[in-house]
């Protein structure tokens, strides 16, 4: 019997993540300045009085603004993971963090992770757009093939929001990691170049202007699937 491979494919390599803003309609994401990014930052998660959002995040509440710095500045030693802060025009302050992580330009795969958005960020256009603004830097700007989101299999709201903004669920791994001293299984999705120029349609149409009202309530949903 022979032994049978995938399809050969014409991949050079992926970009890095440069250090250029990533500019939207209502958000902006710039790569985390500690000094610049911490006070918005602690004001706007300390919003989450029980620590809610924290949950799923292997760090986390933080108590004081010094503790916040820590983090940032631990998790933006090496540049993977590629910590970005989101900025609302709309409420004119920065309320969110995302990352890129598990970077590997030489096959073209890279992770979305490390969300975390304050109270005054979920469930906003802004944030949606944030997550349009990653995928479409990471797929038409740097050439990464495939695009990846991990969760703890417990962490419902991560899970939908994964199929939410179009990626596919891929499995489980069971008793992938510990973190807080306790078991995660993740649950891994992902979306793929092929599947990227359809989705980008339908975000695109999603994000006129005229799909929301003066307070940027959405008229019509985002459907992907």
């Amino acid at each position: 019997m022979k032994n049978k491979m995938g399809y050969r494919v014409k991949f050079i390599k992926a970009k890095f993540p440069s250090k250029k803003r990533l500019i939207g309609k209502y958000c902006y994401l710039e790569p985390v300045n500690v000094k610049k990014h911490s006070k918005d930052l602690f004001k706007n998660f300390s919003k989450d009085k029980k620590g809610i959002d924290w949950i799923y995040m292997p760090q986390g509440p933080f108590k004081n603004e010094i503790s916040l710095k820590k983090y940032l500045k631990d998790k933006n030693l090496t540049g993977n993971p590629f910590f970005y802060t989101i900025y609302s025009k709309r409420l004119k302050t920065f309320c969110g963090l995302a990352s890129y992580l598990r970077i590997k330009p030489q096959v073209g795969t890279i992770e979305v992770g490390y969300i975390t958005y304050a109270k005054n960020l979920q469930r906003t256009v802004e944030a949606t757009e944030a997550m349009f603004l990653m995928m479409k830097n990471a797929f038409d700007k740097l050439g990464y093939r495939r695009y990846e989101w991990k969760c703890d299999n417990l962490n419902e709201r991560s899970k939908k929001s994964a199929i939410r903004l179009g990626f596919k669920y891929e499995g489980l791994f069971r008793q992938a990691t510990i973190y807080k001293k306790k078991n995660r299984d993740t649950a891994w999705f992902s979306i793929i170049d092929k599947e990227w120029k359809q989705h980008k349609k339908r975000y695109c149409q999603y994000l006129k202007r005229s799909n929301f009202n003066t307070k940027l309530i959405q008229k019509k949903k985002l459907r992907l699937i």
